[in-house]
């Protein structure tokens, strides 16, 4: 049986400015599992299931702001912990749902996962991920002093805090995320790239204040529980070259050696297709068979190789 990593994006869980109430995300989450649901449905296959989690984090933050005269503030660990927590709901609840209405014989999980990384990784020493709201020069020098903030001028829009984004190096539930799915249930796990751990002298485990790619991080875990096939679902249904421009061309399969040529004449950007394309070829250069970007309304027709882009070790 055919075991696949599915990675949905930020357009799975809110679809714009005017619907990102946790209502709404739930309904845009629906929508995506519907299509999950009725991949399994077309065809049997062993399933986990990640997701990103950046504007809901942002929102814990904003809210712990907003009450620093009553509470405390939640640390970033703990925050993805929340958002892996309440978007895991999401997904399970929405999955099991559409398994009951097309009585399909399966049912969903969450997994709070910890994912290891490198407490020398030189992110660490120049954290540059923004995270939260825009702050005062004053607020932002107090969260420096009082927090051990990195906060930054963002552009003359006002300051901001930055942490660091390291490498992931291990999936530390990878046991029981891959035993569950072997048993047929499919597996939420490593929601927002995994809540950042390192590991002190004598092994013990310490959150880190930083955020993991979800890409990046899904693309480790499909490497080590050994998948098929690794999908990363996004905005689009293709991978463009010269994106925005006249000359803009989708892209329906390519080699990870024309794909790396493509990153190198710099087609894809670092905040959109840039991760995805290098998640991709970690896993297949490791030994995955397939890889596959399209969005959630082409779940379906991409594995059956009607739409998507397919990217193939070469």
């Amino acid at each position: 049986m055919q075991t696949v990593v599915l990675a949905i994006g930020g357009n799975s869980l809110i679809t714009d400015k005017e619907h990102q109430t946790v209502p709404d995300q739930y309904q845009a989450c629906a929508q995506t599992c519907a299509h999950i649901a009725q991949m399994l449905q077309e065809h049997d296959r062993r399933l986990v299931v990640t997701h990103g989690n950046g504007p809901q984090v942002g929102f814990i933050l904003r809210r712990a702001e907003l009450a620093l005269n009553e509470l405390h503030m939640v640390p970033l660990d703990s925050c993805v912990a929340d958002t892996q927590g309440a978007l895991g709901y999401h997904i399970q609840r929405a999955l099991q749902n559409e398994f009951k209405r097309r009585k399909i014989p399966k049912t969903a999980v969450t997994v709070v996962t910890q994912v290891l990384v490198d407490k020398d990784d030189p992110s660490f020493k120049k954290p540059n991920k923004p995270i939260g709201s825009f702050m005062s020069q004053e607020a932002a020098q107090k969260h420096r002093l009082e927090d051990r903030w990195d906060v930054v001028e963002d552009a003359g829009r006002g300051w901001r805090r930055v942490v660091a984004s390291p490498v992931p190096k291990k999936i530390l539930e990878l046991d029981t995320i891959r035993g569950l799915a072997e048993a047929g249930t499919v597996v939420v796990a490593v929601g927002g790239g995994g809540i950042p751990v390192v590991a002190d002298e004598r092994g013990a485990l310490i959150g880190a204040a930083a955020v993991i790619d979800k890409d990046l991080a899904s693309s480790l875990l499909a490497r080590q529980i050994k998948a098929d096939l690794l999908i990363i679902s996004t905005a689009v249904e293709k991978v463009f070259l010269d994106f925005g421009k006249p000359t803009q061309r989708a892209v329906e399969r390519m080699t990870t050696t024309e794909a790396k040529r493509y990153m190198a004449e710099g087609h894809f950007q670092a905040g959109s297709m840039l991760p995805k394309v290098r998640a991709v070829i970690e896993f297949l250069e490791a030994g995955g068979s397939e890889a596959i970007i399209t969005n959630p309304a082409n779940l379906e027709a991409a594995v059956a190789g009607r739409a998507g882009t397919h990217v193939v070790c070469g």
